[in-house]
């Protein structure tokens, strides 16, 4: 029986999940970001300014979709700003419903960037705790990110290159939903930005962790390079965000995927033209369909062996621009 990967109705949306404003260090207004996007084909835009859970409702109507969110960081030293030789930590977290309203893990002195210190009256918090205290540590960001999800957030951890951490680092991080595989601004600045092997390294150590590209966006000299297709019934706030949570969606810079879906033991996979299509796991089996004669791939078919843990799909263009589908495992593929 066929059983699709990414849902067989709907519709594609087009998403950028890292965006900043003029609310923090975004050279674009809001209103801006939301005409040059919407000029490119993107329907849904997280607003993730540094450390201010801004909301953007005013934004939305039929054809577009405005998403909350910010961006944390935690910095190796304790101190901010950071220094540029020391590590540090970004995580963005999308609020899944639209009525969400208070930032969890608060306080004033981490919201500084750009003009984000002249902000904080945009902010609600649970004023019956105390301010927030960071530490940059493996436990103390985990409970971070524990605490985001509990508050009803979509987590996501970006740029690790760009952030100087490591394996030893990244591989400790526990309860992300999604890792940004490429991150267009990172690559603009001449950072290492698409980064599937660090991918296989978080599946391996986290288990089931989705899979993004992003622009982070600042300015027009990093504006829609990287993005996801988020596939769902239609452009409201808490269908998109139950779209992520279920991962329906997969990363591009570019090529489409039509049509996932497994059959009889294998996966199908139906994309815009193509010089390859791939097949990884998490053992040292891969296998790829090719272009060749001048003919490119619009299709391809993989088996699936019952000792994979995990598949995922990798669509490069002519262009030598890529598609990445997330981590489908075991008992997704049964």
């Amino acid at each position: 029986m066929k059983k699709f990967l990414i849902p067989e109705s709907g519709k594609f949306y087009k998403a950028n999940l890292h965006t900043h404003t003029n609310i923090s260090d975004g050279s674009y207004s809001p209103q801006q970001i939301k005409e040059v996007y919407m000029k490119e084909g993107y329907s849904v835009v997280a607003f993730t300014d540094h450390d201010l859970f801004a909301l953007h409702h005013d934004l939305t109507d039929e054809n577009f979709l405005a998403l909350s969110g910010f961006e944390v960081e935690i910095n190796e030293d304790n101190s901010y700003p950071c220094k540029l030789d020391f590590r540090t930590c970004h995580i963005c977290c999308i609020a899944k419903s639209k009525d969400a309203e208070i930032q969890p893990c608060w306080n004033p002195k981490y919201a500084y960037i750009g003009n984000a210190k002249n902000n904080h009256h945009l902010i609600k918090y649970d004023q019956s705790k105390p301010f927030y205290e960071r530490n940059y540590s493996a436990d103390s960001i985990n409970e971070m990110i524990a605490e985001f999800k509990k508050q009803g957030f979509f987590v996501t951890y970006n740029h690790p290159t760009w952030s100087l951490e490591d394996y030893e680092i990244y591989t400790k991080y526990k309860g992300i939903d999604a890792f940004e595989i490429y991150n267009h601004g990172a690559y603009k600045l001449g950072y290492p930005a698409y980064l599937p092997t660090i991918y296989n390294d978080i599946l391996k150590h986290s288990g089931k962790v989705f899979v993004v590209a992003a622009d982070d966006v600042h300015s027009s000299a990093d504006k829609c390079g990287g993005f996801v297709m988020i596939k769902a019934e239609k452009l409201e706030y808490e269908t998109i965000t139950k779209a992520l949570e279920n991962g329906d969606f997969y990363a591009s810079t570019g090529p489409e995927i039509k049509e996932l879906y497994v059959e009889d033991g294998k996966v199908f996979v139906k994309c815009s033209e193509a010089v390859s299509v791939t097949i990884n796991t998490n053992r040292r089996r891969a296998k790829g369909k090719f272009a060749q004669n001048g003919e490119l791939v619009t299709f391809a078919e993989f088996s699936i062996d019952e000792k994979d843990e995990f598949i995922r799909i990798t669509v490069i263009d002519s262009n030598g621009k890529f598609a990445e589908t997330r981590a489908y495992f075991a008992d997704e593929l049964a």
